[in-house]
């Protein structure tokens, strides 16, 4: 009767033998960071990815707690050329602005007067074509890794013309204190970039939502949404050349949101090429004459 292999029977199970059982999907993991093909040990997971698994969730948790760097935001935006406001949310503190998400679609009283003030001193007075609000959200490394290069790379797709209201650094935010500002300054159409909620391998995803006439009162299916902007994600180019896209469509229609598809694939296959600022401006001639 043979006896059951012992711990040292290394002529049965190999000197080197791995006690983790590879998935066969393994090959995957090179064309995404997503957590797929683990594998497993006996019926559980492996040690690295239980560790790999706690690490993330550290990330996600930082990105939310974490305050955003308002100073070096605005130094960065600064260099770049854009006037730049700052505002605080009703929520007074990050707890409150995670219990009270209502408060952080409304803004600080205070900063409400201060920029009704700097909008009289606007050139054009309260008309402006777009109002930019940057708010920290649910991840200020997302705004603090993407808000600025996104910006930097969407200016060259806009017609040299258009008429931007101050960028608007926005703390304790959510999407829609976006609109209340955006009205303000009596923008045709605001632009949020928010940190989104923090996944366990997308700790730095930035979300752009693009509201049409805004104004308090506007819901989520009148806005249009660009989202995962990040150099591991959506990249900053591509998503400026969206956002552009869409910002001219919103303005022929005269709406966003369900209203207002995303077809700027479409665009750059008829271009045949990638997009460039050129070919842009040469599409952007027959948009209205607001952002044209």
């Amino acid at each position: 009767m043979n006896e059951p292999a012992g711990p040292n029977d290394t002529e049965s199970i190999g000197e080197n033998a791995s006690p983790v059982t590879p998935n066969p999907w393994q090959d995957w993991r090179n064309a995404t960071p997503a957590r797929l093909a683990l594998g497993r040990a006996g019926a559980g997971m492996p040690t690295d990815e239980t560790l790999r698994f706690g690490w993330a969730h550290a990330m996600a948790r930082d990105a939310i707690h974490a305050a955003l760097d308002v100073d070096k935001l605005d130094a960065e935006l600064r260099a770049d050329g854009w006037d730049v406001e700052r505002v605080h949310s009703r929520a007074e503190d990050r707890t409150t602005y995670l219990r009270r998400p209502d408060l952080g679609r409304r803004l600080d009283a205070d900063d409400g007067a201060r920029l009704r003030e700097a909008a009289e001193k606007t050139p054009g007075g309260r008309q402006c074509d777009v109002c930019i609000v940057i708010g920290d959200g649910l991840s200020s490394l997302a705004v603090e890794r993407n808000a600025a290069p996104l910006l930097a790379a969407l200016r060259p797709h806009l017609p040299p013309g258009t008429r931007f209201a101050p960028v608007v650094i926005a703390s304790q935010a959510r999407v829609a204190l976006a609109d209340e500002v955006a009205e303000i300054f009596g923008a045709a159409l605001s632009v949020m970039l928010i940190g989104e909620r923090p996944g366990l391998s997308s700790p730095d995803s930035l979300g752009i939502y693009l509201t049409h006439a805004p104004r308090r009162g506007r819901h989520d299916a009148e806005r249009n949404c660009i989202s995962n902007v990040r150099p591991a994600g959506l990249a900053h180019d591509t998503a400026a050349f969206k956002l552009a896209w869409l910002m001219r469509e919103a303005l022929r229609l005269g709406a966003t949101g369900i209203a207002l598809k995303d077809e700027s694939d479409l665009a750059v296959l008829e271009s045949s090429e990638a997009p460039d600022p050129e070919s842009v401006a040469l599409r952007a001639s027959s948009a209205p004459d607001r952002l044209a």
